[in-house]
């Protein structure tokens, strides 16, 4: 299932978010070795994570952090636009119907193939969550790791500059367009993967 979060805060507890935070310090500060915030020793939470965010996050069927994916609106301040602006050779893709794709991370507890399969169904959800919110393009951040992968999703997507070395990786910017066509080119592709999606209250019940 995917469980959409919109205005869902840190303090708020929720054991979803919970586990997304938890998984994103595994992957981010222990794997990664990134120098970013850490919370109570456990909760990779930055100074975006505030109640703008927008979570689209894949659990199984005991309700726990498979996959997940945070949208910034780019109106106000982003991961891009606040600290890697060096990224765009021209100006930074701002609108109300621009968002940022950021903190991508899948749970280590799964195997690649899971992996796989969960982050399809993110990327699934995040595209059909755009066509219902009106939402045209994405902004995101790659290292050379990442970009492979994005560039297979199948949807259009563009460098908005040449890639620098960040942290020793080869890390580039992208936009990522999104129209009423996007879903048959992820079909195209072979990753459109088709779930429940539940658009969750802040305080992590289902909405009706």
């Amino acid at each position: 299932m995917i469980q959409i979060f919109e205005g869902a805060q840190w303090a708020n507890g929720l054991p979803v978010l919970d586990g997304m935070y938890s998984d994103r310090k595994k992957i981010f500060v222990d794997l990664l070795g990134w120098d970013v915030p850490v919370v109570d020793g456990a909760y990779e939470i930055d100074q975006f994570d505030d109640e703008h965010a927008i979570y689209v996050v894949a659990t199984n069927e005991k309700g726990e952090h498979e996959g997940s994916i945070r949208l910034l609106p780019s109106r106000r301040p982003h991961v891009l636009g606040s600290i890697f602006p060096e990224l765009c050779d021209g100006a930074i893709p701002v609108g109300e119907n621009v968002f940022e794709l950021s903190r991508a991370c899948l749970s280590p507890r799964n195997r690649a193939a899971r992996r796989l399969q969960v982050r399809n169904a993110v990327t699934t959800a995040v595209v059909e969550f755009a066509l219902l919110r009106g939402i045209d393009r994405f902004t995101c951040i790659a290292d050379s790791g990442w970009l492979s992968q994005i560039l297979s999703l199948g949807w259009d997507c563009r460098p908005l500059g040449l890639p620098r070395e960040i942290a020793g990786l080869n890390t580039g910017a992208l936009v990522i367009e999104i129209d009423s066509d996007t879903p048959d080119k992820l079909r195209t592709a072979g990753t459109y993967v088709p779930m429940r999606i539940v658009h969750a209250h802040a305080d992590g019940r289902a909405a009706a």
